[in-house]
């Protein structure tokens, strides 16, 4: 194998795939990137796949040899990244096929890779679902909903986001127990022929939050108004765009039926201006942080305010007035100021309503505008009197 290629495109393949080897590799090929030249069609594909994720893309690049091998992820990204971006890398495979030779116009490097016989297959959906998303749109679903997704391995199933196709729509959500974020986009579909392979209760798939991270990285990036492919089948997914792919398992289970969690009335209601809020709560995070993140909020009724405050014990106290169209009975309820922050930035509207029952019913924010279809529900803090 015998390959010329732009330095900074490699370095760019390189970091994108990187994200899908291994940190901990059941097996030491898993720590390494597949590097496939084609002379054909003159391209170079980069692979990196820890057995759950799988990241490929490709580069153009002047093939004199067709070939394949595996070298250091990390070895291999720390030297392209530090070459210099003047001149053209050349990647030379020697007749034993695991001693690379990298060349720039800086130096030259020699490498110890390994063969790509051992490297595993990419799982490839043949047959199965298969959807076509527009990439904004799908962007649009995972910004708002991932965050809300747990880190916690022991909840499996809630380390996920499940999205849910109906008809042309788009319905994502994600929980870690403390609180939900449901988002409905329409129009996620490309159209309506794709989607005769949706029968009336719909399509749903939950899928590992860190793979569909990188589909948001990917998607975001992307430069077209071609639609992304979905192919689904047999605990297997795979993202399509151009030249590059995303490959990850689904989480198998029943995804809890969250939609029950969803108080359907509440007696008190808080609107308020959404950036105001923003600014009031990291102003009081800085004390509630010190000490165990919880605000209060206090409801005034006949001042048309809300107080929102924060005890540091041993180390201070604030608290912060906001304007406020308020319904119902005088109130207190406490929260998470992290959680609150979270789901206020992922909201796009400039007026939030905040819905609550009582202190310690399920509470949920939502915009005052209709048309912004998100649903973020937070579990308040029991405030100890």
């Amino acid at each position: 194998m015998k390959v010329v290629c732009s330095q900074s495109e490699l370095n760019s393949a390189l970091q994108l795939v990187s994200r899908a080897v291994a940190t901990r590799p059941t097996h030491p090929v898993l720590a390494n990137v597949l590097l496939t030249a084609d002379a054909g069609s003159n391209r170079l594909s980069l692979t990196g796949f820890d057995l759950s994720l799988g990241i490929q893309t490709s580069l153009a690049a002047s093939v004199e040899t067709s070939g394949a091998i595996t070298l250091p992820a990390r070895l291999l990204g720390e030297i392209v990244s530090r070459l210099s971006s003047d001149s053209p890398v050349t990647l030379a495979v020697d007749d034993s096929g695991e001693q690379v030779q990298l060349t720039s116009l800086s130096g030259s490097y020699q490498m110890r890779g390994m063969s790509a016989d051992d490297y595993p297959d990419l799982p490839m959906v043949e047959s199965g679902m298969t959807l076509k998303l527009q990439p904004e749109r799908l962007v649009q679903a995972l910004k708002g909903t991932l965050f809300a997704s747990s880190a916690d391995e022991a909840k499996q199933l809630l380390t996920g986001v499940h999205l849910k196709f109906n008809q042309r729509a788009l319905e994502a959500a994600a929980t870690d127990g403390h609180r939900l974020a449901v988002l409905n986009v329409e129009d996620a579909l490309q159209d309506a022929a794709v989607t005769d392979a949706v029968d009336d209760d719909g399509f749903a798939v939950t899928l590992p939050s860190r793979s569909l991270r990188e589909v948001e990285r990917l998607m975001a990036s992307w430069r077209s108004d071609e639609p992304v492919s979905l192919f689904c089948d047999r605990g297997q997914v795979v993202f399509l765009a151009a030249d590059q792919m995303v490959t990850s398992r689904t989480l198998e289970g029943t995804y809890p039926n969250y939609g029950q969690l969803i108080p359907d009335g509440f007696t008190r209601t808080f609107g308020m201006d959404r950036r105001a809020l923003i600014a009031a709560l990291e102003r009081i995070a800085v004390l509630a942080d010190q000490h165990n993140n919880v605000v209060k909020f206090s409801s005034q009724p006949e001042d048309g305010v809300v107080q929102i405050s924060a005890d540091a014990q041993d180390v201070g106290s604030g608290s912060e007035s906001l304007p406020s169209n308020l319904e119902g009975d005088a109130m207190q309820i406490a929260f998470n100021v992290r959680y609150l922050l979270d789901g206020l930035k992922a909201m796009g509207s400039d007026r939030i309503v905040l819905h609550c029952n009582a202190p310690t019913t399920p509470a949920v924010l939502r915009s005052e505008e209709a048309s912004e279809a998100f649903t973020y529900l937070v579990m308040p803090v029991q405030i100890r009197s």
